[in-house]
This record gives C-alpha cells, sequence and structure tokens, in this order.
C-alpha cells in the first residue's frame, strides 16, 4: 500500500446545505458554539473570511487531545456548495506531509447531502489513514445539524 491515500464519506444532513455551506465558508469562527465539545477555537489570521489564500487557525480536541491545525482556504466553489482547506501547520503535520480537506454540500431537494474528503500523504508506512479524523469530521457535521434543528 502506498504512502498517499484518499478518504470520502457522506452523512446526510436535515438542517439547510446552504447555511451548512456558509458556515464553512464564511463563518468556521462559529462551529465552536456548535460544537463545543470538539473545536475549541478558530481565529482568521491572514487574508477575509471566505476567501482563497485566508490562512485560518483551529483549535480543537481529537482523539482526546488537545490539537491545531493552521489551514489556508485553497479554493471555493460556490456553485458546488465546496470548500477545500489544505492543512500547512499543526499535529496533522506530524504524521502526514500533506493533508487536504474538502467539505461539499449536495442541496438537492430536501435532502442534504455533507461530502468529506481527506486526501493525505502519510510521513511513513507506520502511519494510520486518518479514519479517526473522518470520525470526527462526521460528529463536527452533526454536531452543527443538531444546532441548527433547534
Amino acid at each position: 500500500m502506498g504512502l498517499s491515500g484518499k478518504m470520502v464519506r457522506d452523512v446526510e444532513i436535515k438542517s439547510d446545505g446552504d447555511v451548512f455551506h456558509e458556515i464553512f465558508r464564511y463563518r468556521p469562527h462559529h462551529i465552536s458554539t456548535m460544537s463545543p465539545g470538539n473545536i475549541q477555537n478558530v481565529d482568521l489570521h491572514e487574508g477575509d473570511w471566505g476567501t482563497v489564500g485566508s490562512v485560518i487557525f483551529w483549535n480543537y480536541t481529537h482523539d482526546g487531545k488537545e490539537k491545531t491545525a493552521r489551514e489556508v482556504i485553497e479554493a471555493i466553489d460556490e456553485e458546488k456548495k465546496l470548500v477545500r482547506f489544505k492543512v500547512v501547520e499543526g499535529d496533522l503535520l506530524q504524521l502526514y506531509k500533506t493533508f487536504i480537506i474538502t467539505v461539499h454540500v449536495d442541496t438537492k431537494g430536501e435532502n442534504n447531502l455533507v461530502t468529506w474528503t481527506l486526501e493525505y500523504e502519510k510521513l511513513n508506512g507506520d502511519v494510520e489513514d486518518p479514519t479517526t479524523f473522518m470520525d470526527f469530521a462526521i460528529v463536527v457535521t452533526k454536531d452543527i445539524e443538531t444546532h441548527h434543528l433547534k
């Protein structure tokens, strides 16, 4: 098995898909109030919210440990409701040479489908696939959904 990988997972949400996309594009700093057990803080370090090239710094808890990630918004596709983040600093880069997170929302009819894609290159063959990180993304998705269904 090679060191590069791609993991994709879909999760259906009942809350508004457009709102979900807007949160990750324009208001990721609000996620800490929707999923406080997982996301403690999100700060804008460079640029403007919702623009390609902006740098966002995340404080989060994953696998029971406090962690950080500095990410650059690499791409935004408003038509596809897609935002892609490239991790440029932080805990994930202790295991992975590259780590790209894409969140895409498909809003057809009443069903909204959130698709998470993780693209990564492991530092070595001993590093596991980021399955628990994908689980983490799904839990945060469900927390955001619950918050908006209240």
